[in-house]
């Protein structure tokens, strides 16, 4: 029978393919135009952040706090990559966020389970461009695809079918997705998992099962609840399946943006450590909007990984402008 080895968390925030001028400056900049939220869930606009900001909210953005932040989270991220590798794993389960890559909102599901034999990431001049009025922007954007050439990424089909007709058996109602057609690609969920952990120096290519859920758009986001079930669920189903292969699982996002909220994030990875998953299925919805949305594909990690520990975890409050917006950026292992 297969058994959950290992399960792990990584955000994919476009920082984490930006540079360090990026960090320094660029993102002064195009912070301006986000929408962000306070912590009723209403909308708010960079300068409502900014008026709100505490008085010492200099300190946070210095380029040492900045320099030592990025350089925090690029050895986190080689770190990943090597606990990955470490794992001899046959088949890596990715719980990711869909924007607007694959679905749109005339077909919104849920949560859905790719079954192809394999999945594309477009090579960059092949992809969809981006147009923000930065330029480092968008070169960040499109180093999460391919350099050169189109890549197929193999997939594990037996399990992902297995998934899904136990998911089905058991009442949840996926979105069964075959393939894609010759103008999609994977989203950035999948492809910063492929590009920054399943290849490189030491990296092994580990066959993928891509489940998407929908954080970000409304109206049907899976309640914090839900996913701590979909998660006990994925343990269940995937210690049912009757092949002897080590399965890994890795929730692509968050935590916290596009405002930074340490103690939501603390809150988070206290909960991770204790196993609490009542605190995590009872989290307030409208503290899970925009960016900080992703926190339910950690959720849905953390109730398949109740009989492993969390054995390491790193996170870094990526603080970026002189409102303090930013991201939690945060990495984590079970074992």
């Amino acid at each position: 029978m297969a058994q959950l080895a290992a399960a792990f968390g990584s955000s994919h925030s476009v920082m984490l393919a930006s540079e360090l001028g990026d960090w320094l400056k660029g993102f002064r900049q195009s912070d301006q135009r986000l929408t962000y939220y306070d912590r009723e869930g209403r909308p708010r606009s960079y300068g409502e952040m900014l008026a709100c900001a505490p008085a010492d909210a200099g300190a946070f953005i210095t380029e040492e706090a900045i320099t030592g932040r990025f350089n925090e989270v690029q050895e986190a991220m080689r770190r990943l990559r090597r606990e990955i590798t470490a794992s001899k794993l046959d088949v890596l389960i990715v719980v990711g966020d869909d924007q607007h890559e694959l679905f749109q909102d005339q077909h919104m599901p849920s949560i859905g389970v790719y079954y192809g034999e394999s999945i594309r990431n477009a090579a960059q001049r092949n992809a969809r461009r981006f147009n923000w009025p930065e330029e480092w922007y968008n070169r960040a954007q499109m180093r999460r695809f391919e350099d050169e050439t189109d890549a197929h990424y193999p997939c594990h089909k037996p399990l992902a079918l297995h998934l899904i007709e136990g998911l089905v058996e058991r009442e949840f109602d996926v979105a069964a997705v075959a393939g894609l057609d010759e103008t999609q690609s994977e989203g950035h969920a999948y492809s910063f998992v492929h590009r920054w952990y399943l290849q490189g120096e030491g990296a092994a290519m580990i066959p993928v099962v891509p489940i998407f859920v929908n954080t970000y758009n409304p109206p049907n986001q899976p309640h914090p609840g839900r996913c701590e079930r979909f998660g006990r669920t994925l343990k269940t189903l995937i210690e049912q399946y009757p092949e002897n292969i080590r399965v890994g699982l890795i929730a692509s996002g968050g935590l916290s943006h596009f405002t930074v909220e340490e103690d939501l994030d603390r809150s988070i990875i206290d909960a991770l450590r204790r196993k609490d998953l009542v605190f995590l299925s009872r989290l307030e919805r409208h503290r899970l909007k925009a960016g900080s949305s992703e926190i339910r594909n950690w959720i849905i990690a953390a109730a398949a990984a109740t009989d492993l520990e969390l054995i390491w975890v790193s996170y870094t409050p990526a603080y970026r402008t002189p409102a303090l917006t930013g991201i939690g950026l945060c990495f984590a292992r079970w074992g």
